[in-house]
């Protein structure tokens, strides 16, 4: 196990936060880039699907119909993990408000599982997942915008001085 003095872990810190946590916060923020990147795959895979399956010509062929149907269900399903993660990590280092993250993950997981067991259907519960993955997206940007303007504001001090 790595010790640091607490002094060295002072000077390195950024307004209180040790660099682990900062690495941390900008690898949860990389995953939720993923996150997001996929989200857009999905939309544009039911736009080139949908479009193409609705072509006359394509009407009777089953694998455009199931990528057109279940890749954009599928690609919003890995997202799930990733933005499990990410909430973890906001929650962990109080990026967001807990009732704000426990609103965004649970209203999104009751109303996918109520879908999937009621309904039938995941169409509505995988589209809430949509918005949690920008939800973090703009808790991680106003983090490190937060950090940016301390930082400018230490060194504004310091040429004061």
């Amino acid at each position: 196990m790595t010790t640091v003095s607490d002094h060295s872990l002072q000077n390195k810190s950024q307004h209180g936060f040790a660099p682990l946590a900062i690495a941390r916060i900008k690898g949860a923020q990389r995953a939720n880039q993923i996150a997001i990147y996929l989200i857009y795959a999905a939309i544009l895979a039911f736009m080139v699907f949908g479009t193409i399956a609705s072509i006359k010509a394509f009407h009777d062929n089953q694998l455009l119909y199931q990528l057109f149907y279940n890749l954009p269900y599928a690609l919003v399903a890995l997202t799930i993990p990733i933005t499990i993660y990410d909430a973890l990590v906001i929650y962990r280092y109080r990026l967001n408000q807990a009732s704000m993250i426990a609103m965004s993950i649970g209203v999104s997981t009751i109303i996918l599982v109520g879908g999937l067991l009621f309904a039938d259907t995941a169409w509505l519960g995988l589209s809430c997942w949509l918005g949690v993955a920008f939800l973090f997206k703009v808790s991680f940007k106003r983090f490190f915008n937060f950090l940016e303007a301390e930082k400018d504001t230490d060194t504004d001090i310091a040429e004061e001085a």
